[in-house]
C-alpha cells in the first residue's frame, strides 16, 4: 500500500499472458464470422502489491506489450496514470494508434489503474468516484449464426433472470433477419426492450427500410445500421428512423479524436465506448468527458466486468453491454466476477482494485 507520506511507488514488473477460448457454439453477426475469442490480460507489480487489466485482441496485442509498452511504464510511479498513459501514447506515435496498439494501451492502463486502487486498498469505483452505486446491463448475443430457437432461448433466459433489455444481431439477409427479429419479441415478451446490431451489414436504404419493418417489433437500439466510418450515413439513420429507436454505434472507436468527430457529425443518439480498445479507464473517462460537454448518452461495449467499476463513475453513461462470450470467459478465468441483480451489476466494495483475480490453475488449457 502506499504509504502516509505519499511518495512515488515505482512500477517494478510488467508482464502478459495470452489465452484463447473456443465458442460454445459456432457465433456470427452481420459481417464475420468466428469460433474462439483471444484474451490478453496484463499483471503490473508495484510494492509487493499486483494489478490486472485486459483486453480482447490478437496475440500481436502481447508481442506490443512485452516488447515496448512494459519498458516504457516500468520504473514510473504507479500513482501517476495520466503520465504512463501518456507516455504509451507517445512511443507508438509511429506505429499508429487504432486497432493492435490501442488495445495494448487500454490492456495495460487497466491494470495500473486496477494497481492504483489496490495500493490503496480501495475499490476502483471508490478511486474513480462514484455517480451511481450499479449500472444497468443488457444481455447481448443473438448470433446470426443460432437457430431461431437458440435465439428465442438465449434472449426469453435474460429476460427472465431480470435483465429487461437484450441485445441480438442481425445483417445476414435482410427478410431472415425480421423473421428473427419477430421471434425475438414473441421470447421476450412486451415489456423488455429489444435491441438490434447489423454491425455495418446494410446499405443507407436497406437500413431505411429495416428500421420502419421493425417498428413493428418495438425495436428500441438500431446499432451500426450502416458501417460506422458512414457518418453522414449514421446521420441519415438518426434524422430518418422511427422515434423511440436510437440509433449507435462507437465500438470501433480507438482515440478520442474519433468520438469527438462521431458527436460533432451528429450521427449518433448514443455513443458506445470499450475501455478494452478507447485507451483503458482513462480513453473511456475522456469518451466520457465528451458525452457530457456533448449532452450525449454513453453506452460501454462488452467486457462487463473491466467497464462495472467506471460505468458506475462515468456520468453520462446509460448502461453496459453484457456480452454472452465475454461473459462466459470472464466467468471462466476470474474469481470475484459480478452477477447481475435485478438487470444490474453492482461493484464489490469490500474487495479491492476491480474485485477480481485470475484462475491461474483453471485456466492453463487456454494458454496460446
Amino acid at each position: 500500500m502506499l504509504n502516509s507520506h505519499g511518495s512515488t511507488v515505482p512500477i517494478e514488473q510488467v508482464t502478459v499472458s495470452v489465452y484463447r477460448v473456443t465458442t460454445d457454439l459456432p457465433e456470427s453477426d452481420g459481417t464475420l464470422s468466428w469460433d474462439s475469442t483471444t484474451i490478453v490480460i496484463v499483471h503490473a507489480m508495484a510494492a509487493n502489491v499486483t494489478g490486472m487489466g485486459y483486453t480482447y485482441a490478437d496475440t500481436a496485442c502481447a508481442r506490443l506489450i512485452h516488447d515496448l509498452l512494459a519498458k516504457t511504464v516500468s520504473g514510473r510511479d504507479a500513482m501517476a496514470i495520466p503520465e504512463n498513459w501518456l507516455a504509451m501514447a507517445r512511443c507508438t506515435r509511429n506505429l499508429g494508434r487504432p486497432g493492435i496498439v490501442s488495445m495494448a494501451i487500454s490492456a495495460v492502463d487497466a491494470a495500473l489503474w486496477d494497481l492504483k486502487a489496490r495500493l490503496l486498498n480501495v475499490p476502483l469505483v471508490t478511486l474513480l468516484g462514484w455517480v451511481r452505486q450499479s449500472v444497468p446491463i443488457y444481455g447481448s448475443g443473438g448470433f446470426t449464426s443460432y437457430s431461431e430457437a437458440q435465439l428465442q432461448k438465449q434472449l426469453g433466459g435474460w429476460v427472465a433472470e431480470g435483465i429487461p433489455r437484450v441485445k441480438m444481431k442481425i445483417g445476414r439477409d435482410a427478410q431472415a433477419d425480421v423473421k428473427r427479429v419477430r421471434a425475438a419479441r414473441q421470447a421476450i415478451g412486451p415489456e423488455a426492450q429489444l435491441f438490434v446490431d447489423a454491425n455495418g451489414a446494410y446499405s443507407r436504404k436497406q437500413a431505411l427500410l429495416q428500421a420502419e419493418r421493425f417498428t413493428e417489433f418495438d425495436v428500441a437500439w438500431f446499432e451500426e445500421p450502416v458501417s460506422s466510418d458512414d457518418l453522414p450515413g449514421l446521420r441519415l439513420l438518426r434524422d430518418r428512423a422511427p422515434a423511440g429507436m436510437d440509433i449507435a454505434a462507437g465500438e470501433y472507436g480507438y482515440e478520442s479524436g474519433y468520438f469527438h468527430r462521431m458527436l460533432e457529425a451528429e450521427a449518433v443518439d448514443v455513443l458506445q465506448a470499450d475501455a478494452t480498445r478507447c485507451g483503458g479507464i482513462t480513453g473511456f473517462l475522456q469518451a466520457s468527458a465528451l458525452c457530457q460537454a456533448m449532452h450525449m448518452p454513453l453506452s460501454a461495449h462488452t467486457a462487463p466486468t473491466l467497464h462495472a467499476h467506471v460505468g458506475c463513475a462515468a456520468i453520462p453513461l446509460r448502461h453496459l453491454e453484457y456480452f454472452h462470450d465475454h461473459v462466459r470467459i470472464e466467468q471462466m478465468f476470474f474469481d470475484g466476477v459480478l452477477k447481475p441483480e435485478s438487470g444490474e451489476l453492482r461493484p464489490d466494495l469490500s474487495r479491492p482494485g476491480m474485485g477480481i483475480e485470475l484462475k491461474r490453475a483453471d485456466i492453463q488449457r487456454f494458454a496460446a
